[in-house]
This record gives structure tokens, sequence and C-alpha cells, in this order.
């Protein structure tokens, strides 16, 4: 007999509060009636539109259940890392690499876009609208394969895959089995796992990440507010000469605060990740 869920969750604490997370998007999504183009990533929203809060939002969110419990599931199988603080990981470990798993493979995945739209031409991938977390997931397996070859990963309780052969075996399976599964968000959260696991992206620590998560946020309202997408009545952005700079100030007023989600016109194709 396995351990009660509670233990579980406890010796997981940073995985389960992603799980509640993305979780609860799923179920707010689905109540408000959100689709692909109001959260997800493509290059003509988060580069020529502008909306970088993108990167973040099309990490955490599912618009179909059966993504969601995918993703999840595999995510609750790599939580074991939490407890892998003897080889160097540990929660600290994930929570930091989480945060730049998510920012890099999002910005990396518009890369990719932007190589094929500028410099092979496809204008598909121009509005190819990516969402889900398994650049995360995805990056996580590559990182365990690395650290813990020896390792199992779980999925759905059913499914268990030698993590070494993990990653590229998910990908391939996924790419097959899942025709609107995102090769190219996938392969970006392997990219950026090896790199992790390999030492080319290191030194991460508590001062490095409450650093990046305030540029971050700072981004993420930023874009909000100048791309329309959210009344931010208490932050002015006037226009200058060189848009690149803008003026940010503080207004006094007593009006609420009401969320509109942009939607570009025009078809658009869905990405799964």
């Amino acid at each position: 007999m396995g351990k009660p869920l509670i233990y579980e969750v406890l010796e997981k604490p940073a995985s389960s509060s992603i799980i509640g997370i993305c979780s609860l998007i799923w179920w707010l999504i689905q109540k408000r009636g959100i689709g692909y183009g109001d959260v997800g990533l493509s290059y003509e929203a988060a580069v020529d539109g502008g909306q970088y809060w993108r990167v973040i939002t099309s990490a955490f969110s599912h618009i179909s259940v059966v993504h969601l419990v995918f993703n999840m599931s595999a995510l609750w199988s790599l939580g074991v890392v939490e407890q892998l603080g003897q080889i160097g990981l540990g929660v600290e470990y994930y929570l930091h690499y989480t945060l730049v798993l998510v920012v890099l493979s999002g910005l990396l995945v518009l890369g990719f876009y932007h190589v094929m739209i500028q410099r092979f031409k496809v204008e598909y991938f121009r509005r190819v609208t990516a969402v889900g977390y398994s650049c995360v997931v995805f990056g996580w397996m590559t990182i365990l394969a690395a650290k813990q070859p020896s390792s199992k990963l779980n999925i759905f309780g059913v499914l268990s895959l030698p993590i070494s052969f993990a990653p590229f075996e998910s990908l391939i399976f996924t790419s097959i089995m899942v025709p609107q599964a995102s090769f190219i968000g996938h392969l970006s959260g392997i990219i950026v796992g090896y790199s992790i696991a390999w030492g080319l992206i290191h030194g991460m620590n508590n001062y490095w990440a409450i650093t990046m998560l305030g540029w971050i946020a700072l981004v993420f309202v930023l874009s909000l507010k100048r791309t329309g997408s959210m009344e931010l009545s208490f932050i002015e952005i006037e226009p200058v000469t060189d848009l690149s700079l803008p003026s940010v100030g503080v207004v006094a007023t007593r009006n609420g605060r009401s969320l509109q989600m942009d939607v570009l016109p025009g078809r658009r194709v869905a990405d799964i990740v």
C-alpha cells in the first residue's frame, strides 16, 4: 500500500502547488469560455502585438481536460526532484529552475517561430498558438534524466518509462498520437532542460530568483497595460518618441479594474504544449 496522499503532497509542496494553480486556471477558463487565442502564445500576438504576458499565461493554461490531466500526471511523477536534495536538487532548486524553464522555453519557442517566419518565410508559424505546461514538463524530464538516470516516469499510474529515454520517447509519442501537440514547444523544453542539467545555465539562488520574478512581474503588468489587455488605472504610460522607453507614473483614482482579453483577428492554429 502506498503512502496516504496528504503525505505525498507534503513531500512535493512545489509540484502540488503548481498542479493546484494549473487546475484552478483550467476551471476559470472553462467557466468564462476563454479560448486559445485569449491566453496562448503566438508570434503575432507576443512579438508583433507586444503581448509579452502571454509567455506566462500560456504556460499555466490548458483548454482540454485531457491535456491538463496528462501534463499534471507527468508533473506529479517528476515531483521526485523535490526529494533529491542529497544530489543537489530539492525544493529550492525545483522552484528556481521552474521559473527559468517557464520563461526560457517560451522565449525559445518564439525564437524558433522567428527563424521559420523570417528565414524560411513560413507564415504559418506567425499565428500558431501554443498553450500548456508541457515545455516545463519536458524540461524536468530532461534534467531528471541527466541527474538521476535510474529513475522511472509514471504517467496515470499505469505507464512507466525509463527516465533516461523519457524526453525523446514522449516527444515522438505525442507527435504521432496527438497531431496538435507542439513539437517545437516540447523540443524547446528539452533544450532548456539539457542547458540546465549540463551547467550551461546555472547559478540560480534566492536572490536571482526573486530578482527574475520581479522583472517578470514588471514586464507582465506593463505589457498588459500597453496592449490594453487589462485596465490598470493606477499605472499611466505616456507616449514618448522612443516607444521602447515608456514613462511610468502612479495616479490616484477610485475606478475599479476590469479584465478584457484581446483576440486578434484571423484564423489561428492551436498547438498543445
